[in-house]
This record gives structure tokens, sequence and C-alpha cells, in this order.
């Protein structure tokens, strides 16, 4: 059986798109299947929380059936992270803090990225791929509002974080119940949806 992990001295939650990167990637991913523009009509309404996230995202991915996997590689050369968000990362792990990216997005594209950093947990969605394409579904259960907070919870529990200890940051209405759970919610650059319940809202464009 493995040991308990180390208390930990606070927990950092982050969404990732629009987050933790300037970008979303499914509309990184949607550039090289020639529909940026559509996927791009569905976004902002599932963001701010006039879509069901989990319809949304499979609507976005069908609509990348055919693309070929290795357009993965160059969607990963192009992420742009937040001003501030890699500093972030690293002041929460000196200061002895566990560190969680939670994404709508996808661990294809995201997982090199957080190894890089250091960051300590990736929950994410992943593409379904057949033959080095994309069948233009989602590989697994979706990774929405809720899941994002049952994994803060089960990390808090985890790591012995007590809520007060906890950060979670998020832009978005999927974002919107982890940001309430946390001891303080951050609001970046976020819609209203998710600005009504946030302890601190940032508009600047660093973290």
């Amino acid at each position: 059986m493995d040991p308990a992990p180390a208390v930990a001295a606070g927990l950092l939650v982050s969404d990732v798109d629009s987050t933790f990167l300037t970008q979303e990637v499914i509309e990184l991913v949607a550039e090289h299947a020639g529909v940026r523009d559509r996927v791009e009509e569905i976004t902002p309404a599932a963001m701010r929380g006039e879509l069901d996230f989990s319809q949304s995202l499979r609507a976005r991915v069908a609509l990348l059936e055919g693309l070929e996997e290795s357009v993965l590689e160059q969607v990963r050369e192009a992420l742009v992270p937040t001003d501030g968000a890699l500093e972030l990362v690293a002041r929460a792990r000196a200061a002895g803090w566990v560190t969680a990216l939670v994404s709508g997005g996808f661990h294809e594209v995201i997982d090199p990225l957080a190894a890089r950093v250091g960051i300590d947990h990736v929950v994410a969605n992943r593409f379904e791929v057949r033959q080095g394409r994309f069948t233009g579904k989602v590989h697994g259960p979706i990774i929405d509002g809720t899941a994002k907070l049952r994994t803060l919870q089960e990390l808090s529990e985890r790591y012995g974080v007590p809520a007060s200890r906890v950060v979670a940051i998020g832009d978005g209405a999927n974002d919107r119940e982890m940001v309430e759970a946390a001891g303080v919610g951050i609001a970046f650059r976020a819609k209203p949806a998710l600005r009504e319940v946030a302890d601190v809202v940032i508009d600047s464009s660093s973290l």
C-alpha cells in the first residue's frame, strides 16, 4: 500500500484555458482543422454558462473528426502561459503548496507543459484517436465544473489542506463550483457568472 502523502502547506488549483494559458486549446487545434471560426462561436457561450459545458465540448470536438493527431505537436509548441502563471506556480511550490491544473482542455496538449514547470497534478479531457486521426469524440468522462470541484475536494483531503488554505483560479462558468468551495476563489479576467461568486477579481493581464 502506498504511503500517505505528506501534509501540504496549501493547495493551488487553476483552470487552464484563458487562465493558466492565454489561449483556448481546442481553438488552437481547430485552427489546424480549418474550423476555428465555428468552434469560437460555441466557446464563449459555454464559458458564460449559457450552454451545458459537456454538450458544448462534444459539439466542438465533433468538428475535429478526421484531423491528424500529429498536429498536436504544433499546438503544444504554440502554447503561451499567462504572464505570471509560471512564477505563481514556482512560489507556491517553494512555500510547500501542492499545485494542480484542472481543465476542460486536453491532457495531450497540457501534460508536457505541466511536467516542465513542476505541476503536481493535471486533470483534463482526452481526445479519442484511432489510426492516428481524431474520431470527433472525447475519450472517457468529460471534466466539467462538478469534476473540477471533486478534484479540488479530493486533493484537499489527500494532502490534509483545510479549505482556508485552498486557492482556486478560473475564468468561466464551469469554474464556479471550485471557486466557491476554495478558501480564496479568484476570478481571472472572468465572465459575470464567476465574478459574482469569487472572493477576488483580477482584471489585469497578469497572475
